[in-house]
């Protein structure tokens, strides 16, 4: 796609996690974190959303201090707003009240100089689900192997 840059992926939301439904969002940053994101310098393996129907926050991604701020740094562990239209906040809150689902950052990349945020509404795989995905995962491999030998 043209303007856009992935920056982090969170690489075990698909193994972890069945997604179901995406959404594009927005982050209200400070002005370290965009510098910091655009140097890479974020982490997305404990994070999630939160939602109280009004509003929803990124919690648990870590965005590294930036090193030319010293004193005028952030917070790398602050809860950061998303940006969304109020029917996907209330469609997000709806589906981890009435559904029981829960919802994760899937990537974080930078849209036209924007950074934003695809967040996912996933259901929790169980231990049965991730052993066939391994399974599926290393036959494709092997199948790949026999291919390329030949």
């Amino acid at each position: 796609m043209d303007g856009i840059k992935i920056v982090a992926r969170n690489r075990k939301a698909k193994f972890e996690y069945e997604l179901l439904d995406s959404y594009e969002a927005g982050i209200e940053l400070r002005g370290t974190e965009i510098k910091s994101i655009r140097a890479g310098q974020i982490s997305l393996a404990e994070a999630y959303v939160r939602t109280n129907g009004k509003q929803a926050w990124l919690v648990g991604a870590h965005i590294a201090p930036y090193d030319q701020a010293s004193a005028f740094n952030h917070d790398p562990e602050r809860e950061r707003r998303l940006l969304l239209h109020k029917k996907e906040i209330q469609a997000l809150f709806d589906s981890i009240r009435l559904k029981g689902l829960t919802i994760i950052p899937t990537q974080v990349y930078l849209k036209n100089g924007r950074a934003k945020v695809e967040v996912a509404v996933a259901k929790g795989k169980h231990q049965y689900d991730k052993r066939q995905s391994i399974k599926k995962r290393d036959m494709e491999r092997d199948i790949d192997r026999a291919l390329d030998n030949r």
